[in-house]
């Protein structure tokens, strides 16, 4: 008789992930069309951590972290997703949005819109480019 136990199939399979429908209302996180965006900086000491971007065409709006900004600046990232998914929930245009964002005196996280930040790009490659350091 053997000491060994035998391995349940379920181990040898390959874990998949489905996407289920449902979820939090969310705008889409990419667009070809033009954007704007502003800079958010830390509260702290003033370092770019990422920036934020919305285009109504698309209904699209997200949250680039900057590549240098290193873990703090992708960990911002949770708030920035969590307010935009609160005014998407709320019915907001992406463009109603970045407005509401960029005129918060109080936001929260560790970021903060820099003053004066908000510009136009032509999509939001150009913002993951700006994000990246290209």
């Amino acid at each position: 008789m053997s000491s060994e136990q035998p391995v349940p199939s379920r181990f040898e399979e390959d874990l998949q992930f489905r996407e289920k429908p449902g979820g939090p209302p969310r705008y889409q996180d990419w667009t070809e069309n033009p954007v704007q965006y502003f800079t958010v900086v830390d509260k702290e000491n003033g370092s770019v951590l990422g920036y934020v971007w919305a285009g109504d065409a698309d209904d699209a709006a997200a949250y680039e972290p900057r590549k240098a900004g290193g873990p703090r600046a992708v960990n911002e990232g949770m708030s920035w997703i969590s307010r935009l998914r609160e005014r998407k929930a709320r019915g907001l245009r992406p463009s109603q949005t970045l407005a509401e964002l960029y005129g918060d005196p109080r936001p929260g996280g560790r970021g903060r819109p820099l003053p004066g930040s908000l510009t136009d790009a032509p999509n939001a490659a150009a913002v993951e480019a700006l994000a990246q350091g290209e």
